[in-house]
């Protein structure tokens, strides 16, 4: 199981500070960022445990269909919602359209 403080969380960390305004990954593009494909729930973990909100921009981060997710860790998805639209994201009700917002960087 990978723990918390672990290498994998920070590197979590350092793909999500990464992601530019106005732009959102999957939890699974971030675990394929970091060398582990079939790791998107652990990345989940991570990002609830972000020691650094508002340097980490943990809420860039969505579903695989582009939902929001409800336990965003911050507030809940009317908040990750909001901030998204501050950066310029649009939304269908609470999906983000992948093809246009997500980062190919």
């Amino acid at each position: 199981m990978i723990e918390h403080g672990s290498g994998f969380f920070e590197s979590v960390y350092e793909v999500v500070k990464q992601i530019p305004k106005g732009k959102v990954l999957t939890y699974g593009d971030v675990a394929r960022a970091v060398g582990a494909p079939r790791s998107a729930r652990q990345v989940g973990w991570a990002l609830h445990s972000n020691p650094q909100p508002g340097v980490i921009p943990c809420h860039r981060v969505v579903f695989g269909d582009g939902h929001l997710t409800d336990g965003f860790a911050f507030g809940g998805k009317e908040v990750q919602k909001a901030l998204l639209e501050a950066e310029g994201v649009q939304f269908n009700n609470f999906v983000i359209d992948l093809k246009k917002y997500r980062w190919e960087g």
